[in-house]
């Protein structure tokens, strides 16, 4: 008797034949057992690596202004006449710029005396903790207190916050200054974590070499 021909739907496998979705199963398992055993990694989500300058320091010491610092090679001191939408008081509001990574550090200067000490210190945390309550995640507070005569607190920012390093620094007597990281992007911790810390290591040795007049 001569065999049959296979249809559509059937494949003869010696005696017996075998529904074509059954075949259809059985190739799909072998693809993903397949797939499986192999060596594909699927990579991981990345941003472009960043070529940070070598660290080097020069010292403001403009006269007439009440205090002195080092700050990085690598930035530009302007004079501020407008912090975002408050007008400068005084003309020793500066920023410092640094166009590689696209950010400014704001310095606003307050003389204590024509501003309450205790009223200086409220203010510097209300505006450091009216970032933890809009976009970031956590916030820490760090004290400092240099050689120079020099105290304040450093404030450090989690989560996608406006800025992730302030600070205020003062001698409770006469000099208040305040200084705020901004970066002219959209806020990413994980993009600009990088820069944040490179750039945090320049405000504390800003802040550790900061001389009032």
């Amino acid at each position: 008797m001569s065999n049959k021909s296979v249809g559509s739907s059937q494949l003869a496998v010696g005696s017996k034949r075998l529904p074509l979705n059954l075949i259809l199963n059985l190739l799909f398992l072998l693809v993903a057992l397949t797939a499986c055993n192999s060596d594909f990694v699927q990579k991981e989500r990345g941003y472009f690596k960043i070529a940070f300058p070598k660290k080097e320091y020069r010292v403001f010491n403009q006269p007439g202004f009440p205090y002195s610092f080092e700050y990085p090679a690598y930035g530009n001191i302007i004079q501020d006449s407008l912090f975002f939408d408050e007008k400068a008081e005084n003309p020793y509001w500066i920023n410092i710029d640094f166009p590689q990574f696209d950010g400014r550090l704001h310095l606003s200067y307050k003389e204590i005396g024509r501003h309450r000490f205790d009223s200086l210190v409220n203010d510097a945390f209300t505006m450091s903790y009216k970032q933890h309550t809009t976009r970031a995640s956590a916030i820490q507070s760090k004290p400092f207190s240099t050689p120079n005569g020099v105290s304040g607190v450093y404030f450090l920012l989690k989560g996608n916050a406006a800025t992730a390093n302030q600070f205020f620094a003062t001698d409770s007597v006469k000099h208040f200054l305040r200084g705020a990281l901004y970066f002219n992007a959209t806020p990413n911790e994980d993009s600009l974590r990088p820069v944040n810390n490179f750039l945090r290591e320049d405000i504390e040795h800003l802040v550790q070499t900061l001389k009032w007049k």
